[in-house]
């Protein structure tokens, strides 16, 4: 067996002393046999509870995989590069790039066992995409005519387009959901990551 430098172990054991009795077996392999230099400053034995991991932490007995809260605000300032106004970008070209973003994500993440997660990401990427609408739309009159084309009340798109509120605090307002609903978002390529944490059910 042949490991390249740099290369990171991780090992389930049942009790301390097992993990004991295995971290000497595998250190003296390393050392040893195929003459690495183990780093002793970030090997451990221990609980796997809160143990982060690529990315990833265990929690709780048999080590349930999740996502570090590191790796979720990650995902939120990756999306938010995506979909930026100022990219020059139509939005079908960045909801086309976060898609791709997206699969490779969830291919990566898709073991964590808490759907919940998902969902809430599910809703601030839904606010976030109609934020980017919002904006894209710029000017009162253009806002007002794209929310009389998608079913929304004259009373309320003048209410809406007129108003001094920023992009991100429309976003949560009724009338932006009616007008841009799930359906609307994703026939236009906005992924689930619900949908998609559905998907890798068999490999949990």
């Amino acid at each position: 067996m042949k490991f390249p430098r740099a290369t990171r172990l991780l090992v389930f054991v049942r009790t301390p002393e097992a993990a004991a009795r295995v971290y000497r077996s595998v250190e003296k392999y390393l050392t040893q046999r195929l003459k690495l230099v183990v780093n002793h400053h970030k090997s451990r034995t221990c609980s796997t509870n809160g143990v982060e991991f690529l990315g990833c932490q265990f929690h709780g007995f048999g080590g349930q995989i999740r996502v570090s809260a590191a790796n979720q605000a990650k995902f939120k300032r990756r999306v938010q590069e995506i979909t930026r106004r100022n990219r020059g970008v139509p939005m079908s070209g960045r909801l086309t790039e976060l898609g791709r973003y997206v699969r490779g994500w969830m291919g990566y993440f898709g073991l964590e066992h808490r759907k919940t997660m998902f969902r809430q990401l599910d809703k601030w990427l839904r606010r976030r995409i109609r934020a980017c609408y919002w904006k894209s739309w710029r000017l009162a009159k253009t806002r007002l005519r794209k929310l009389r084309e998608l079913g929304i009340s004259r009373d309320e798109a003048l209410n809406h387009s007129y108003s001094r509120k920023g992009p991100w605090r429309i976003s949560a307002s009724r009338a932006i959901q009616m007008a841009l609903p799930i359906e609307w978002l994703t026939a236009r390529g906005l992924l689930s990551l619900e949908d998609l944490w559905n998907q890798f059910a068999p490999n949990r």
